[in-house]
């Protein structure tokens, strides 16, 4: 191909690409019945203030997760809904009493012996401020061996992130 060819190729690419970049935002808000770009564009920018703001008043916390599993090495029955929320009652709640979300989960994990299990599982997510993470640990570990001693777990796996948090 001559070298002239090739170049109106590139150039005729570089603008379609140009074109497509600049139009792609008023070409979506037109689909969506929405704002014309202009809008778009200062909607954007509130959004992006307003996540600036909310990060300003943010307090430093920590978010802790802990996973439990509900098959007992045992062959025992499984821990039912109503036996783990009578668990959190008991051994959570008391130490975290400003809150704390429970979700259902499915996983699995190599036990002791190398076997692949396969089991639900309740997820415990619990923030608490970053001050006050050394007065919560031992609280968190007497919770996670309250659990594998109760229902004879092998372990209760726990997460640890620094997070940032605005009510």
């Amino acid at each position: 191909m001559p070298k002239l060819k090739q170049r109106s190729l590139v150039a005729v690419a570089g603008a379609a690409v140009a074109v497509l970049t600049v139009a792609a935002p008023s070409a979506t808000a037109a689909l969506d019945g929405a704002r014309p770009k202009a809008a778009t564009v200062q909607t954007a920018t509130a959004r992006s203030a307003t996540a600036q703001s909310a990060a300003a008043r943010a307090s430093a916390y920590v978010e802790t997760r802990l996973f439990f599993g509900t098959e007992r090495p045992d062959g025992g029955p499984d821990v039912t809904d109503a036996q783990f929320m009578a668990f959190v009652d008991r051994q959570v709640t008391p130490g975290f009493p400003d809150g704390l979300t429970i979700q259902d989960g499915r996983g699995q994990w190599r036990d002791a012996n190398g076997t692949i299990e396969r089991e639900c599982s309740y997820e415990l997510i619990l923030l608490y401020p970053a001050k006050e993470a050394r007065a919560r640990g031992p609280l968190i570990e007497r919770i996670r061996e309250a659990y594998m001693k109760e229902y004879g777990q092998e372990s209760v796996l726990r997460l640890d992130e620094a997070t940032l948090a605005d009510f």
